[in-house]
């Protein structure tokens, strides 16, 4: 049997429950795995709330019910480690009128390349087809977005959270295969430079965002200073 927890969601009349969040790649899931999960959550008096993560949380659970809800889901966790890469964010592109780019692939090698990855703090990408930038791209430690020429670029170090910070750009005029060494190369710097419980925008901010620009290009092997940037 599982032995994952949950987390503490509220404590009334000395009464605890518990929510977990089981992992949905980019938010993209089977009829099949939604029907299971509001079977487990309806046998286990769960309340189903839509994440904004693209995720959903089973809530108001027992704590002793929590190892067979897992059980039950059959589902690894969405998160293991708090100071991790936590979400990347993915958009509909392949099915959007306004997509410049069919960015599911990249968005799920994204994913599976990296979620989980334990990093100085909790981390959040967005991946999306178009300048829209739905999930909220510039607001994310990583945003990877397609241009209006159908090319990548790449944003870093924004934030959403109780201290706000809009993303930099970073880099522009990438090709698929480019836009992921990118994202590689900056979760490998952050994670070898960053101080702990350091956002990637606060690091950007503390070393400067030229530092960090020429640090990241240096490990590309860019030359020049991307222009447009």
């Amino acid at each position: 049997m599982s032995n994952y927890g949950g987390n503490l969601q509220k404590i009334k009349e000395g009464k605890r429950t518990f929510g977990i969040t089981p992992h949905i790649p980019g938010g993209f899931i089977t009829p099949d795995n939604l029907i299971k999960i509001a079977e487990v959550a309806k046998k286990y008096n769960g309340v189903l709330k839509i994440t904004s993560g693209q995720r959903i949380l089973i809530t108001n659970l027992k704590e002793e019910d929590l190892v067979y809800v897992w059980n039950d889901l059959g589902m690894e966790p969405a998160v293991r480690i708090q100071n991790s890469l936590k979400n990347v964010e993915i958009c509909p592109a392949n099915y959007c009128k306004r997509s410049k780019y069919p960015t599911i692939g990249i968005g799920m090698k994204i994913s599976n390349s990296f979620h989980g990855m334990e990093l100085p703090c909790r981390t959040k990408i967005a991946v999306v087809g178009c300048r829209n930038a739905c999930t909220g791209a510039y607001s994310k430690d990583i945003g990877v977005i397609v241009d209006v020429d159908a090319k990548f670029f790449i944003t870093v170090g924004g934030s959403s959270g109780f201290n706000p910070r809009s993303s930099d750009i970073l880099i522009k005029g990438l090709s698929e295969d480019e836009a992921y060494l990118t994202v590689k190369t900056t979760l490998e710097y952050y994670n070898e430079n960053a101080l702990m419980g350091e956002k990637l925008g606060h690091f950007i901010d503390r070393i400067s965002f030229e530092i960090f620009k020429k640090e990241i290009f240096n490990k590309l092997n860019v030359k020049g200073d991307n222009d447009d940037n």
